[in-house]
């Protein structure tokens, strides 16, 4: 499916959970002087300009970074940093994607693989990347990608797996090819994001990673209300396998903070669990 376009969604809540983990993850990651690789099975752009068409015709933004008052959330400090990185002023109108968080974390020793498979997402990110030399753009499906990198050349790495799930064979998708690539590369970090439209779908992946056998899995999940089938998207969370050793601790402080800011009802809605222990 070729549809969806993050350009629509950019900033919204579902980014904020999958980005504060990601710059948690990548800050881990560089405290060790050795190289890892960084693979984006689903890149989109890369950067979004949240005053475009796009982002303006839903405005999504509006309620996820555009909520957030980063003065009273210091936790946060180096997500919001990354993001004033890519600003003038302390005006939030270029937000970036999962790919432009990466490269402020990369150093020359490290390395980023991107795929897109939509080809003018796919044109955006070379050229939002031409300059980088770290990154290296691929116009493929990110799922076939990732057999020909895993294990990555440095052995040390995060693989973050974001499909749009447009359609209900991709839940699956990802459990199969987390598992196979767990395999071969069973020290890697994984995070997976995903929404939450229809519960059954989440819980169906939960069991699938639980019955792998895969140890170390946690989850961090926040939501704007509670789950329906009538309301679309109501919650969004990542996965992580093999998460760094104080995530859980800063999530589980964090989380009903990013819940309170973003709620739509009257309580935070949100989920810090250790889905399998180490």
């Amino acid at each position: 499916m070729l549809s969806y376009r993050h350009s629509f969604h950019a900033g919204n809540f579902a980014d904020l959970i999958k980005h504060i983990v990601l710059v948690e993850i990548l800050e881990h990651l560089v405290k060790k002087d050795s190289p890892f690789d960084y693979i984006d099975t689903h890149a989109g752009v890369g950067l979004y300009d949240l005053r475009g068409p796009d982002s303006q015709k839903l405005q999504e933004y509006t309620e996820g970074v555009g909520k957030l008052e980063f003065d009273k959330l210091p936790e946060i400090d180096k997500y919001y940093q990354v993001i004033h990185s890519f600003n003038e002023s302390d005006i939030i109108n270029i937000y970036p994607g999962s790919p432009a968080i990466a490269n402020f974390f990369l150093r020359e020793q490290d390395r980023g693989w991107l795929f897109e498979l939509h080809p003018k997402d796919f044109d955006l990110l070379r050229s939002n990347f031409s300059h980088s030399k770290n990154m290296r753009v691929h116009h493929k499906d990110g799922f076939d990608g990732l057999k020909a990198l895993v294990p990555p050349p440095s052995r040390r790495g995060l693989i973050l797996i974001d499909p749009s799930y447009e359609i209900k064979s991709e839940y699956q998708m990802v459990i199969d090819r987390v598992i196979k690539m767990h395999k071969k590369f069973s020290r890697g970090i994984y995070a997976i994001w995903y929404p939450v439209v229809d519960r059954q779908c989440i819980a169906k992946m939960e069991r699938g990673l639980v019955q792998s056998g895969i140890r170390d899995i946690q989850r961090f999940e926040v939501g704007i209300s509670d789950d329906s089938n009538n309301r679309g998207m109501t919650s969004s969370g990542m996965i992580v396998i093999n998460p760094p050793w104080k995530l859980y601790e800063k999530m589980s402080q964090l989380l009903p903070k990013i819940a309170s800011e973003i709620t739509q009802v009257n309580r935070p809605i949100y989920k810090c669990e250790i889905i399998v222990d180490e």
